[in-house]
């Protein structure tokens, strides 16, 4: 038995509050893939062909380009939100729970800016 109140259990455990601003990016970032990815798949539907010549084309403009990157970096954000979720609800040992995260923001961090590099390159027309 405790002498604790139940208040002095929890003080330091977090804010109820943490997770809705959680919620709310996922939720917000969902409507931003939807509207991006909309955007993307009508842009490479109306192609005449996805060779690398006419998609190279379309990425040289510069709204194309700024509008995939940002489409690069809501998904890296997107996943990384909900890899954290499940980090966060399965992982039982706070070490390995951390190292996770960890791992987990810095491999998102890096596929997104690679990808951001690959349309970077491609736009600019370096050589293949």
């Amino acid at each position: 038995m405790s002498l604790q109140s139940p208040l002095a259990k929890v003080i330091g455990l977090g804010s109820a509050r943490e997770g809705t601003d959680h919620w709310w990016a996922q939720r917000v970032s969902s409507v931003a893939l939807l509207i991006l990815g909309s955007w993307f798949l009508v842009s490479l539907a109306s192609l005449d062909s996805l060779a690398f010549a006419d998609v190279r084309a379309f990425l040289s403009a510069p709204w194309n380009a700024i509008l995939v990157i940002l489409l690069i970096a809501t998904i890296g954000y997107h996943s990384k939100l909900g890899v954290q979720v499940v980090i966060e609800d399965y992982l039982a040992t706070r070490a390995l729970k951390v190292s996770a995260l960890i791992l987990s923001a810095f491999f998102h961090t890096l596929v997104a800016f690679a990808g951001a590099y690959a349309v970077l390159m491609i736009s600019l027309g370096a050589p293949a």
